[in-house]
């Protein structure tokens, strides 16, 4: 499930825009709002694709610290778990305090 960052509502994976207020996801959805602060904070130096322990192959696969500008998107295509792509991103930090 994707959630809107708008009006917080929930669309299935595999939409592109908010079931609710048609947003568009690929900008609008709370994964990627997290990614792009992710990206914007320079303390970070890779970001972590966490995965759920029953996690499906697809997801599996994609678990692992990337660089910046290597981050694959969520929902994770081609994910078949029964509950949908349950993946996260978490930051790996350089510097921990200034």
């Amino acid at each position: 499930m994707q959630i809107c960052s708008l009006c917080h509502a929930s669309s299935p994976d595999t939409a592109t825009l908010c079931e609710n207020c048609q947003a568009d996801l690929s900008e609008y959805s709370q994964t990627f709002q997290a990614l792009k602060r992710m990206l914007a904070n320079e303390r970070i130096s890779l970001i972590r694709v966490s995965v759920s322990q029953d996690c499906c192959p697809a997801c599996r696969e994609m678990e692992g610290a990337y660089p910046k500008n290597e981050v694959p998107r969520l929902p994770i295509e081609g994910c078949s778990h029964p509950l949908g792509c349950r993946c996260h991103y978490l930051p790996v930090l350089e510097v921990l305090f200034p």
